[in-house]
């Protein structure tokens, strides 16, 4: 496995490289020559992907290019970079390259750990094509803006490229700060162009709903400031007098962590309605995430601007999301569908997912993303990326509210990916089903947010161990079993992710459960 330690030139390290070479970030100069970059995808799209003989690199920039002071409330944020190993599984072919960039050293157990779920290839060989760089730094900014504080650092990636390769840069999501990252390393981003990150905040979701006709909770969007929340949320109450509560949305809050609730008090209508939203909306509000204060949730606000809709009740109502991913040729695909599983007093955190979506629903909510999608594609989105709803059952059928589009890598994009690389399998979008190469139907549970104070101590080979005791390890030749992921924050934070694979949805789900109960009881939970 090459790590650090690359046969660098002097020279070449401080003269080729320069900062004062490129062009200034967020220049007219920068944004040419990054729209010339990528130009380059395309033809690697049509004549390398499909080829697993090719010789190319994939350059894994696992960032959360997000709010910091909001992921600071996410526990172990720093290793939700780990999620994004799901594609060291790309070494299975046998002439790629990986790349994989990360704040802090990845320990070599998790490595190892990934590279023996490989099918066909040995970790020997693996290691031969995998370079693993690190900042060491694990202060609480985005990866990317270490990454361009450091152009040694981005020399070493540029060194760790083979000359005889195509290359393009896998990050979680696209923003400025990645898009000047490509421009100094001179290859393209497989993802969507920063300038259109509008369209993946809550207003510009509201706006694609509306364009492509789909329905949405009654609500405003583009709104500003805290005048704006108390007008918006009085006029909703005032146009839908049934509602009992509202959600107030960052527009680049996730995980619902950038939301807060406020409920409506009974008996109250009209100007003394608006009158105690006028009064009282500051105390009243609930931030979804903990620790973050009401001062600064309204601070973040008029920072990033949000949305004000009505939270949507119902006696049997589920949390589906579609995955959609639209190629270099402008093709879109639905890719997978999700049944989230939200927890919380409002049900507003993002917790973990059943794959795929319940079949009375799936290609229902399917049909509606591949319509907004279709919006997306026409103002130039690229990649992957989900849109999220809200289900309600309602007598014997199901009404669909789209909530939001995520025009990013998500909490459902590796556990899929790991079951793809893993069986080479393929999801069918007419069905909703994932089926392998010999038509074994398969189904995931997955979590980021298996968390417990007891597991905190537990190193990586420790959850190893234990799993391979219990037989919990995922089985190549069954297809079916438990894989780990965001271990490094285990010791620490007493917290990890794992997707567990069954040939039905109670038997992936069986095996999450035994999971816990194996981990509590080793370490007495």
């Amino acid at each position: 496995m090459q790590n650090h330690d690359l046969d660098i030139n002097p020279d070449r390290l401080f003269f080729k490289h320069c900062r004062d070479c490129k062009p200034k970030p967020g220049s007219a100069a920068e944004l040419e020559e990054f729209a010339k970059i990528q130009q380059d995808l395309s033809n690697q799209f049509e004549l390398f992907f499909p080829d697993n003989l090719a010789r190319k690199t994939i350059v894994v920039i696992p960032s959360l290019s997000l709010d910091q002071e909001v992921l600071a409330k996410v526990t172990g944020a720093l290793h939700y970079e780990e999620r994004l190993l799901c594609l060291l599984m790309l070494l299975r072919m046998p002439r790629a390259n990986v790349v994989y960039v990360s704040s802090m050293p990845i320990d070599p157990v998790i490595i190892d750990y990934y590279l023996h779920l490989l099918p066909g290839i040995t970790g020997f060989h693996a290691r031969e094509r995998l370079t693993l760089i690190s900042c060491y730094d694990s202060s609480p900014m985005p990866l990317t803006e270490k990454i361009l504080q450091r152009p040694r650092l981005i020399e070493r990636i540029k060194q760790a490229i083979p000359e005889c390769n195509v290359a393009h840069i896998a990050c979680f999501n696209t923003t400025a700060l990645e898009r000047t990252l490509a421009v100094h390393l001179g290859i393209p981003i497989y993802g969507c162009d920063p300038s259109l990150v509008y369209l993946g905040t809550k207003s510009g979701s509201r706006r694609a709903f509306m364009k492509a006709g789909v329905p949405m909770p009654p609500g405003a969007e583009n709104l500003t400031c805290y005048d704006d929340i108390v007008h918006a949320v009085s006029a909703l109450k005032d146009m839908h007098p049934d509602i009992k509560k509202a959600v107030i949305k960052l527009n680049d809050g996730f995980s619902g962590d950038g939301n807060a609730v406020i409920r409506y008090p009974a008996k109250l209508s009209g100007k003394k309605m608006f009158d105690w939203i006028h009064h009282n909306l500051y105390k009243a509000m609930v931030p979804v995430a903990k620790d973050l204060s009401i001062k600064m949730f309204l601070e973040k606000f008029e920072l990033m601007e949000g949305i004000v809709e009505a939270f949507v009740e119902g006696d049997e109502k589920t949390s589906p999301s579609v995955q959609c991913r639209i190629n270099p040729r402008g093709d879109v695909d639905i890719i997978s569908t999700h049944d989230q599983v939200l927890s919380g007093e409002n049900g507003q955190v993002f917790v973990g997912a059943h794959f795929p979506a319940d079949e009375s629903y799936r290609t229902e909510i399917a049909i509606m993303a591949k319509s907004i999608a279709e919006v997306l594609k026409n103002q130039g989105v690229l990649g992957r990326f989900s849109i999220d709803f809200i289900s309600v059952k309602e007598k014997d059928a199901w009404k669909h509210y789209a909530i939001e589009i995520n025009l990013r890598k998500g909490g459902t994009t590796h556990p899929f990916l790991m079951l793809q690389f893993l069986t080479n399998g393929h999801y069918d979008e007419a069905t909703g089903i994932f089926e392998t190469p010999n038509k074994q139907q398969l189904y995931y549970f997955a979590s980021d947010n298996v968390h417990s104070d007891s597991y905190k101590g537990l190193t990586p080979q420790d959850l190893i161990d234990i799993a391979m005791f219990h037989g919990l390890h995922f089985d190549g030749a069954a297809q079916k079993g438990v894989m780990f992921h965001m271990i490094g924050a285990l010791s620490q934070y007493g917290k990890m992710g794992m997707v567990c694979i069954g040939t039905s949805r109670e038997e992936a789900y069986a095996y999450y459960k035994r999971t816990i109960e194996v981990l509590d009881a080793e370490t007495g939970g």
